[in-house]
């Protein structure tokens, strides 16, 4: 449910600076911060129009609209305007706020748009709303879903969240002789045997393996294993390896610390000294997550569960194990979010609304097709409710209950960009750093160090502390 990358940074701070212009010029009658939820107008029957804004595939607008139907059913003196920006959205968004042309609710993405302009009290809180609802709290929701600016100042809940896990194609594994991946996560792999049974399944154009002496890594036709690149999925064997982002009090960079270096060598050594997982370069040649273990170039990958639409759709031996542990076994939880601007007339309608966008029901289409998970815990624990979005499906294979549900209900991690300040500034440093990790031609430990001052004078502490 995350966007794609897009290099808006520069544009977004521009725009969000002339925003802060705007607004403090011509909206001296816009609540305040800490204004009640109580201020909207519940249980008014006056006719209300709330506008939305969302990203995402025709198919991700669907169960959107779907939702909207059932709100408005319930509320039938509310209309509901569903905007949907399909390309640039954080520019045009960012666009719209500065133009005061501003909707009550939308998603947003943490790390991008969602916390520069939280920082501008561009949200109600929604904790005030979960602090008076009678149908969820933050004890009903899967964790890891909601983003505070800071303790006690929600901005945003997630209407999807999702997790990682190691992916694999069974008949590679059945014609090896090997056993899959475990799926329980108190029988995961330790890192060496997944390094292991990585080199087995790597394998050459002459037939050998990258367990054999004569095995060629320049002439590589199926890798064992493909660890990507992206901080969505190293972060999970950083925490994993008792590392982090940041220090626990937020004041101290935390990628050249031994627990986060250590991990961060293990996934750059899978290319460079093992040969079982595709470099950057490599990887151009590398294509999707479903081709590439259906056409097996790929034995096992490691990626979000929304991979399991795509597998699904490929028709092929497919399955799901729990990701190989470092030290304790974590998945990051990633998510968009849905936020209410403080502009909303209508704050509790608005709320509302969001509420009915977290429902399940609505999505069940894309629960069951594999690319969203729900939001409500009891989906998770409810053996009526998982049933239906996990039972005889294409695309919630054998493994898929105990490597992702069960993982993600007891061992999620917040992703960094929910807690780490500043974030993206740290990351446009940190990532050229890691590209020569990657590429072998620096350790983890001189990459990080080398960067290390310039990314301490970004440092601007967590979110999920007091300061």
């Amino acid at each position: 449910m995350s966007q794609p990358r897009k290099s808006v940074f520069i544009t977004l701070a521009l725009v969000l600076m002339l925003a802060a212009v705007l607004s403090a010029c011509s909206n001296s009658g816009t609540p305040s911060p800490d204004t009640s939820a109580s201020s909207g107008n519940s249980g008014s029957k006056e006719n209300i129009k709330l506008r939305m804004t969302v990203w995402g595939s025709p198919e991700e607008v669907a169960p959107y609209k779907k939702a909207i139907q059932n709100f408005e059913a319930k509320h039938p003196n509310v209309k509901v305007e569903l905007q949907h920006i399909a390309a640039d959205y954080d520019t045009k968004l960012t666009t719209m706020v500065a133009g005061n042309d501003v909707p009550d609710i939308a998603m947003m993405e943490s790390g991008t748009i969602a916390f520069p302009m939280a920082e501008q009290g561009k949200f109600y809180n929604l904790q005030e709303f979960l602090d008076t609802d009678t149908e969820i709290s933050p004890d009903t929701l899967v964790p890891n879903i909601t983003y505070s600016l800071e303790p006690g100042n929600v901005i945003g809940i997630g209407p999807g969240p999702e997790s990682f896990a190691l992916f694999y194609n069974e008949d590679i594994f059945k014609d090896a002789g090997i056993e899959p991946p475990p799926s329980n996560v108190a029988d995961a792999w330790t890192w060496d045997e997944f390094v292991e049974v990585a080199k087995k399944l790597t394998m050459d154009t002459n037939g050998k393996t990258a367990a054999d002496p004569d095995f060629d890594p320049k002439k590589i036709k199926q890798y064992g294993a493909n660890i990507s690149t992206w901080w969505g999925v190293y972060s999970n064997f950083i925490y994993s390896n008792g590392g982090d982002f940041i220090s626990a009090d937020g004041k101290t960079f935390g990628l050249n610390q031994p627990e986060a270096v250590e991990a961060l060598q293990k996934i750059s050594d899978l290319m460079n000294v093992h040969h079982v997982s595709p470099s950057p370069v490599q990887s151009k040649n590398i294509p999707a997550t479903n081709v590439a273990l259906q056409t097996k170039k790929v034995a096992m990958t490691v990626d979000g569960q929304w991979a399991s639409a795509g597998l699904a759709q490929s028709k092929f031996n497919f399955n799901v194990g729990v990701m190989p542990v470092m030290k304790e076994p974590v998945t990051t939880v990633v998510c968009g979010m849905f936020s209410i601007f403080k502009s909303s007339k209508h704050p509790q309608e608005a709320w509302e609304l969001l509420k009915a966008l977290l429902d399940p029901e609505a999505s069940i289409d894309m629960l069951t097709a594999g690319t969203w998970m729900p939001s409500p815990k009891d989906w998770y624990t409810d053996p009526a409710l998982l049933a239906k979005w996990t039972e005889n499906l294409d695309a919630r294979p054998s493994g898929y209950k105990e490597a992702v549900v069960d993982v993600i209900l007891t061992k999620g991690h917040q992703t960094p960009t929910g807690y780490v300040k500043n974030f993206n500034n740290i990351m446009d440093l940190v990532n050229p750093a890691l590209d020569k990790v990657w590429l072998g031609q620096q350790t983890a430990q001189e990459a990080m160090d080398s960067i290390a001052a310039k990314v301490q004078a970004q440092i601007k502490g967590r979110r999920d502390i007091k300061e």
